[in-house]
């Protein structure tokens, strides 16, 4: 497993709240070995994975448990963007009888109750899977200074589902999005859709605010790439 360091300051040259998300994606794309024909992706958003997707797909699935997102992914005639929670039977139902080149994910599956239980489905219709996930690291100093817990899925726990029922390569990356000041930092906890539903009480707001030691946040993301399957 190799750890990487990297510093990003974007967070003032772009006026979103999602950069991480966007590297990620676009990262996932690049390193894909071979251009997929029949593609699945899960948590597919506004469309950055397959914005990035720059060859010609045959069929291409995308689904996204947030119906705002799904209006705002591309449309075409090969392409079928459904509504759906990964965690679902719904869900479940929707691929069983599919078969996909490959399935993508990027910045999503963290958010899984039942990681093992995708994974397991995916890799009866699939041989390969990509995917990015944030790990449990992400915004680690915020939990330690607040004694909170992440909501998101920890290293082990993600790497432990796709060994399953793959052989895997992952690289763990630790990104730290640097910031002006504090407020700019705290704007972008707020509004990154990373920290999940949580939000913080008053009386930790305060302390972290006063706490916090650096001027950057931090983001883990273990990249995921099988090799087979079991």
């Amino acid at each position: 497993m190799s750890v990487k360091n990297q510093f990003s300051k974007y967070a003032n040259e772009y006026k979103n709240h999602n950069i991480i998300q966007q590297i990620v994606a676009k990262s996932l794309v690049r390193e894909l070995k071979f251009q997929p024909k029949r593609i699945l992706e899960l948590g597919c958003g506004s469309g950055q994975v397959f914005n990035h997707i720059s060859w010609e797909v045959e069929f291409y699935k995308a689904i996204d448990a947030s119906s705002s997102m799904c209006e705002l992914h591309p449309k075409a005639n090969n392409i079928e963007v459904k509504c759906l929670n990964f965690d679902t039977d719904e869900f479940i139902n929707e691929i069983k009888n599919d078969s996909y080149d490959i399935v993508l994910s990027s910045s999503a599956l963290q958010w899984s109750n039942n990681l093992s239980r995708i994974i397991e489905q995916l890799s009866s219709i699939t041989k390969e899977i990509n995917a990015v996930l944030f790990t449990s690291n992400t915004f680690k100093t915020i939990q330690e200074i607040t004694n909170t817990k992440s909501p998101i899925l920890d290293e082990d726990s993600i790497k432990n589902s796709f060994l399953k029922f793959f052989n895997c390569e992952f690289e763990t990356i630790l990104y730290k999005l640097e910031f002006d000041n504090k407020k700019g930092l705290f704007d972008y906890i707020k509004k990154s859709g990373v920290s999940g539903e949580k939000s913080l009480s008053y009386s930790d707001s305060k302390k972290l605010y006063k706490e916090y030691p650096y001027n950057y946040l931090e983001f883990e993301v273990i990249f995921v790439k099988t090799i087979s399957k079991l």
